[in-house]
């Protein structure tokens, strides 16, 4: 599952995180349906994993996707009937607690599992932490927090992150060449 947006840990008030699965991107046309950006590997399952609520857990909403085009769904939601109505919702992320998705095949892991692991050289030193990661289109990004406090962009990939223990919160990083070769 890849996401564009900033990984900050949502949780709900019962302390459940909170993941993206889309976002409400505009209006389609006059009664009231929208256009969602859809975040999930096949974009038609955003409404297969329980109610979607906006990031704070606060709002439910009853999606329906009526149709997609190439790069957006687009969906009603349930009373919501006029353009005015569906203006008030751009931009709202749709989400659902980290317990109705499926667990993560070896080797894929949800960008909110990777958030705050740390990260440690092959040697065995502490580097940072994870605190973000991106997707603009030409591969998975990790915003790593250096023990320094600056933040290094690497690319995550298997060469790159050759270990990742999720539930020890550990990764190890091995640093492209043309880092190795600054120190």
């Amino acid at each position: 599952m890849n996401t564009a947006t900033e990984n900050k840990q949502r949780k709900t008030e019962n302390g459940n995180r909170l993941i993206p699965l889309g976002v409400i991107t505009t209006v389609h046309g006059i009664r009231g349906e929208v256009k969602i950006r859809s975040f999930t590997a096949d974009p038609e399952d955003i409404t297969s994993y329980g109610p979607l609520t906006d990031k704070a857990g606060k709002r439910t909403f009853d999606v329906k996707v009526t149709s997609h085009t190439k790069d957006v769904l687009i969906a009603s939601i349930k009373g919501i009937t006029t353009r005015e109505d569906a203006e008030k919702l751009r931009n709202i992320e749709l989400c659902v607690p980290r317990s109705a998705l499926p667990a993560a095949d070896d080797d894929e892991y949800y960008y909110e599992d990777l958030v705050g692991v740390k990260v440690f050289t092959a040697e065995g030193n502490a580097y940072g932490t994870i605190t973000a990661l991106h997707n603009f289109g030409a591969g998975d990004l990790v915003i790593i927090r250096l023990e320094s406090g600056a933040d290094d962009i690497m690319p995550f990939t298997k060469a790159t992150f050759p270990n990742i223990n999720i539930k020890e919160g550990k990764a190890t990083i091995e640093l492209p060449t043309f880092i190795k070769q600054e120190e």
